[in-house]
């Protein structure tokens, strides 16, 4: 059966409105995703079904929706799934990008309608891949989240995942969720529930591990253990209205640039430069946020590895 839309425009439409996140996990350019196994292994078991084969992520924000998304892709760009996802796509649709310029609904949706329909008429074709799209704050596609530029979107996808010619994984809050999906039943019971929780302390600093090699190659500079575990726990305390992981790692993150900023690279990441960094995104005193005991514990053992000479950067 020939297919109306292309092999070309299909690409050129994910090429401007989409991520394809298994070709850039494939490129490395994403950090390892950690503590998420049960999750992605749950994911792919959705996936598989015949029925209802869509997956909501329901969590709060910054605890890790879309880095799930793109350990999903990970596992599929190292052939790490079973057979039926192998060589699958996941595609993050950009819906700013795909609004942008636009001046109504129905402009809108005529750039979104190519991308669905072409992967829905793809969906039985072995020649093809599995297009899996991935959609961060699914809630704004319903009709009912007034203010949003995609509103009344799951309208023209409903029939597709009606036939099931589609895979959708959809990403947004609990109460998000029960607002603006659980009222309209048709597309609630389309989607299987993954409900996402808070990393503790200890599993972030497991996270934090996990992918700080790629901070410091990009800072060029080390970050020691024990100062990884101090952001955890500073984190944990003082910024409660942020969540695990992504409160800790944008610490980090941040830390790390303020410590190159002042000192350069080559070094190790310093406690005056995460506590200075913390009391700026909180409006505190840095001398706040450490007893004094624990800050010279912390600089001793900066000069331990100073002396050791394991503050140096291998560049």
């Amino acid at each position: 059966m020939r297919k109306k839309v292309t092999d070309d425009f299909l690409e050129e439409c994910i090429h401007k409105y989409c991520r394809d996140l298994t070709y850039l996990a494939k490129q490395g350019r994403f950090d390892p995703i950690t503590g998420r196994d049960k999750e992605i292994i749950n994911s792919m078991l959705i996936l598989l079904q015949k029925g209802r084969k869509n997956v909501m992520y329901l969590a709060p924000a910054g605890v890790g929706k879309t880095a799930l998304c793109i350990g999903l892709a990970q596992k599929i760009a190292a052939n790490d799934v079973p057979d039926y996802l192998k060589g699958a796509r996941v595609i993050e649709v950009d819906l700013p990008s795909m609004a942008a310029g636009t001046n109504s609904s129905a402009e809108f949706q005529e750039r979104f309608m190519p991308l669905v329909k072409g992967i829905a008429e793809r969906y039985h074709d072995p020649a093809y891949p599995k297009f899996i799209l991935f959609i961060d704050e699914i809630h704004t596609i319903m009709p009912t989240c007034t203010g949003s530029a995609y509103a009344g979107l799951s309208e023209v996808m409903k029939p597709y995942l009606t036939v099931g010619d589609l895979h959708v994984i959809g990403a947004t809050t609990r109460d998000e969720f029960r607002i603006y999906f659980e009222i309209d039943p048709a597309m609630d019971r389309r989607f299987q529930k993954i409900f996402l929780s808070v990393p503790t302390v200890d599993e972030t600093f497991t996270i934090l591990e996990a992918i700080k090699g790629g901070y410091e190659k990009h800072h060029q500079i080390k970050i020691p253990s024990d100062l990884t575990k101090m952001i955890c726990r500073l984190t944990d305390d003082h910024m409660k209205k942020r969540n695990q992981p992504d409160k800790s790692i944008i610490v980090m993150d941040g830390a790390c640039a303020l410590h190159v900023m002042e000192h350069g690279i080559g070094g190790e990441l310093s406690v005056d430069a995460i506590l200075h960094f913390m009391a700026t995104e909180i409006s505190v005193h840095p001398d706040a946020l450490l007893e004094n005991r624990e800050r010279q514990i912390l600089q001793e053992a900066a000069q331990v590895r100073a002396a050791s000479g394991e503050n140096i950067f291998a560049q």
